[in-house]
């Protein structure tokens, strides 16, 4: 019986523990895309240019970036006056996710490291 059990734990712990990860690179990517939307805003409220945002700057327009209990705003800052990278970091794993918007007003979505958690092949999502 106790063999079983023991089997049994080797096989859930592992799986559940995989789970957790994945759900806390669920929550960075929350995190990067309402981090996305503060910049926005952020322009907005600047005539139309990035230049000067920060972190703090986002966390007033949008409190919920404060969070960190499962992934932290690591990176805001402006790359130019019609660009920006915004980046969060998985608690625990590490894991990063992030979005650039180029001047062209391409998005760029990436993460690290590759095929693992959350981030697939490529280090796209």
């Amino acid at each position: 019986m106790i063999l079983i059990i023991g089997i049994l734990a080797a096989v859930a712990i592992p799986n559940f523990i995989n789970q957790t990860g994945k759900a806390k690179d669920g929550a960075a990517k929350v995190l990067v895309r309402a981090a996305e939307t503060a910049a926005e805003s952020y322009a907005t409220d600047h005539s139309g240019a990035y230049t000067g945002m920060s972190i703090a700057e986002l966390q007033a327009i949008e409190p919920t970036l404060k969070e960190k209990s499962s992934a932290e705003l690591v990176t805001a800052e402006a790359k130019g006056a019609n660009s920006y990278i915004v980046e969060a970091q998985a608690t625990g794993s590490g894991h990063t996710f992030a979005i650039e918007r180029k001047a062209t007003g391409e998005l760029a979505r990436t993460c690290e490291p590759e095929e693992k958690g959350g981030c697939p092949a490529g280090g796209s999502w």
